[in-house]
């Protein structure tokens, strides 16, 4: 049986050698501060909407199985009568 973390140790050890091969080059790319701020904000933003609108989905999913049960539950009770 095969490690599964292999892949995952393989695809590390690729990207460590290109980034390696790119630092060697000499010239680097200049983030702004501001432009990193941006993008750490913007990450959040968007995890947070992720977040929020897989919450609203599975409290509606959530509701209508509660509905369902209790209909459900009042067939039941009704049938043993």
């Amino acid at each position: 049986m095969t490690n599964q973390g292999f892949p995952l140790y393989l695809f590390f050890s690729c990207l460590a050698m290109i980034s390696a091969e790119e630092t060697e080059k000499g010239s680097c790319y200049r983030i702004a501060p501001g432009m990193l701020a941006g993008v750490v904000l913007g990450d959040i933003a968007l995890t947070i909407l992720i977040v929020a609108a897989t919450y609203y989905c599975a409290s509606k999913r959530r509701i209508k199985k509660e509905k369902a049960d209790k209909v459900y539950m009042n067939v039941r009770a009704n049938c043993k009568q």
